[in-house]
């Protein structure tokens, strides 16, 4: 017969099992109503017209919601890149260090999933050029609309997350080249019973306006933690270029992220 203490430690521990099983699933959803600050870092190699220049990127991603009424959340998605970059050109004019554009994303997302377990978001998305130089900048607005779609089951997460963006300006400034340019990221991922994710996706980028495709593949470890009663995930991974433009990324890379999740009570 078990103790009162004893039932009530295991209840406490089934509790603390469901609230991390479920934070493991909300860490994966673009559009969970959960706040939560997303940094990562990525690093690629073997660009330039020499092939010896490095380009590093810094996300800052924190994620916002908003409850509308009992059937519909906005989920603000902002995007704030700090890039380092050399060796991109002979005579090292390209060497500079920065902040990039924003890209600012709202998701318009059901409170519940579909009756076939699909959770969806739509909106627009907003380039905003915040970027400190004009290396680091297309110098111009953009618009255009994105999408999300998932299911999770079974400890498996799939989906694909979209947007297109067309610069705002006929003219872009400075001999910019004008923004019109489509982003896919499909996604699957396995989540095991200790709550570490083993996942696999693209991060695709088509530009209409040179015709060609950037398509980093990107192999990922992520793993649920707390410390100090504060939930947070830590991710690290390599990537791989399957096509790029010419000068740019080639070969192998690498990605480390890290997340501080704010459950709402």
């Amino acid at each position: 017969m078990l103790l009162p203490a004893t039932i009530v430690a295991l209840q406490s521990g089934l509790a603390r099992g469901e609230d991390s099983a479920e934070l493991a699933k909300q860490a994966l959803n673009p559009v969970a109503a959960m706040y939560s600050l997303p940094v990562q870092y990525n690093w690629d190699q073997k660009l330039g017209p020499t092939g010896d220049g490095m380009h590093s990127v810094t996300n800052i991603q924190p994620v916002l919601p908003f409850s509308l009424n009992d059937d519909w959340n906005l989920i603000s998605r902002t995007i704030l890149p700090v890039i380092d970059q050399h060796g991109l050109a002979s005579n090292g004019v390209a060497d500079t260090s920065g902040i990039g554009d924003v890209t600012q994303s709202f998701f318009f997302s059901p409170t519940k999933p579909t009756d076939s377990g699909w959770i969806l978001g739509v909106g627009p998305a907003i380039l905003i050029p915040t970027g400190s130089n004009d290396l680091l900048s297309s110098k111009q607005w953009g618009l255009g609309p994105t999408a999300v779609a998932l299911k999770q089951s079974n400890g498996w997460t799939r989906g694909i997350l979209a947007n297109h963006i067309w610069g705002l300006e006929n003219s872009p400034p400075d001999d910019k080249e004008k923004v019109n340019q489509t982003f896919l990221q499909p996604f699957l991922s396995y989540t095991t019973d200790t709550y570490t994710t083993y996942g696999v996706n693209t991060e695709s980028t088509y530009n209409w306006q040179t015709h060609q495709w950037s398509v980093p593949i990107n192999l990922t470890v992520t793993q649920l933690l707390k410390i100090s009663g504060q939930p947070l995930t830590v991710q690290a991974g390599p990537r791989y270029w399957a096509d790029s433009p010419e000068d740019g990324a080639q070969g192998w890379g690498f990605r480390v992220a890290l997340t501080l999740l704010f459950p709402r009570g």
